[in-house]
């Protein structure tokens, strides 16, 4: 309720501890729905609820933590106290103990678990700008012949990548394009050599490779702009970072992901003796299929001539057919015009019994008759619906009560609690009441009660 206090320059308002912890509570809950917190943990505690309840601090200040079980059975470690953590969640008023508090909804260690965050929130984002989709993606060429490598020519990831291709085809033309895997500058120097390629060399496929590390080690293939250099590459990349375990961004971008360098050149070349052994064994069934095909060839022209019969013959039997069916449709077309004619008899006999202007000047009639019928039926059964709605009506304001306010009557409501009283003994001196009226309200104050006797009715 708001109190409306006298002063001599302005009307002050008044508001209850719960009018103003809802203002609050809608204040904060509506501006913090979705924040990130930094901070550290302590009193930890953990319920047979379930829920972790916790407070986040820093060198000034602190914030209460809830994370609930149905969250925080995902959680791949426990927290505990002193552990730095960065928390998304949203801010909660508490009304029963005039607190506000963090809902926490995900939570990771700080460090390492930072740049996990940065890596999932940019692998949502490009996959919602659709720059993943598989449709997207160009084919990589059966057997590329000329295959740029960018990549640190130091490294072991093109020591492994070489040696896989010299076993497996040596003449293959591999150019390598050198640049720094990791550090400052190196994902612009990965994406100058992407453009260098498609301007200059002329390459079947490209391929990205680096050996293993640490999420930072491979920050660098984890870049947006390197993901928009992959997809505006017009030779078809593979992307082939760290090992089997690690994924990044350009593994998603790439138009094929190799789990380590070996494997991407395993994938992109098949070994020579391999195919020299396939192509054989294919020319080898082929020549068997044609050989087999042939041998069946000749069997079937030699079933055929044996069934093929003479040709006059069978042209003498054509003729008889179509004699024979000359016949049949004489026959049929004369029954049929037989039929026509004695049901054109049939119709004309009715049409001169059965006058067509009578049938319709009947069927005005009818549905002449049947229109009045229904308009009577519809304004009989509005007038009922009206007086059925009026009578409904003159009830339901016989029994409002507002109808016995206004005989006279009223209703008293204890002003503390809203409740009707309908006993004396219910109030107490001094206690404010209102009185409901039926043009309006009193407020007043219980001076005294009087109870009535059983049996009697006072006015």
């Amino acid at each position: 309720m708001d109190l409306i206090l006298s002063h001599p320059d302005q009307s002050i308002k008044v508001y209850t501890v719960t009018e103003l912890t809802e203002q609050i509570q809608q204040l904060i809950e509506g501006r913090f729905e979705n924040v990130w917190v930094e901070g550290e943990i302590s009193n930890f505690r953990c319920p047979m609820s379930g829920h972790y309840y916790m407070s986040l601090k820093d060198e000034y200040a602190q914030i209460k933590a809830v994370m609930f079980r149905g969250q925080n059975k995902n959680l791949k470690f426990i927290p505990k106290d002193g552990l730095k953590v960065i928390a998304k969640g949203r801010i909660n008023v508490y009304p029963p103990r005039g607190e506000y508090q963090l809902i926490v909804e995900y939570i990771e260690p700080l460090g390492i678990g930072a740049l996990a965050l940065a890596f999932e929130e940019l692998k949502k984002k490009l996959a919602a700008q659709g720059l993943f989709d598989q449709s997207i993606k160009k084919p990589i060429p059966f057997l590329p012949q000329k295959v740029a490598v960018v990549t640190s020519p130091t490294g072991a990831a093109i020591r492994d990548f070489l040696k896989v291709i010299r076993r497996r085809f040596a003449n293959l033309e591999i150019t390598i394009v050198p640049v720094r895997v990791q550090g400052e500058g190196a994902t612009e120097e990965i994406i100058r050599a992407i453009e260098l390629i498609n301007e200059k060399l002329d390459v079947d496929i490209i391929v990205l490779t680096r050996g293993g590390g640490s999420i930072e080690d491979l920050w660098a293939f984890n870049k947006e702009e390197l993901a928009f250099a992959i997809r505006r590459s017009k030779i078809p990349i593979v992307s082939a970072v760290g090992h089997e375990i690690d994924w990044t961004i350009s593994d998603f971008a790439a138009d094929l992901r190799a789990p380590t360098p070996s494997a991407a050149a395993e994938i992109l070349v098949k070994e020579k003796e391999t195919l020299i052994k396939r192509v054989s064994d294919l020319r080898e069934r082929l020549i068997a299929g044609i050989k087999n095909r042939l041998v069946q060839n000749f069997l079937e022209i030699n079933r055929l001539r044996k069934m093929l019969k003479d040709p006059s013959r069978m042209l003498q039997e054509r003729l008889l057919r179509i004699d024979e069916l000359g016949a049949r449709c004489e026959r049929a077309i004369r029954q049929i015009l037989e039929k026509k004619k004695e049901g054109i008899s049939s119709i004309q006999k009715t049409l001169s019994i059965c006058s067509p202007k009578n049938r319709i000047d009947r069927g005005r009639q009818e549905l002449m008759f049947n229109e009045k019928r229904m308009v009577s039926s519809i304004m009989h059964i509005l007038n009922e619906n009206k007086m059925r709605i009026k009578r409904l009506k003159n009830r339901l304001e016989d029994l409002s009560p507002f109808s016995v306010l206004k005989r006279g009557y009223s209703i008293t409501i204890r002003i503390s609690d809203g409740k009707v009283i309908t006993d004396p003994s219910d109030t107490e001196k001094g206690e404010k009441i209102r009185i409901l009226l039926a043009k309006g309200n009193i407020i007043g104050v219980v001076l005294s009660t009087e109870r009535k006797d059983e049996g009697r009715n006072e006015l």
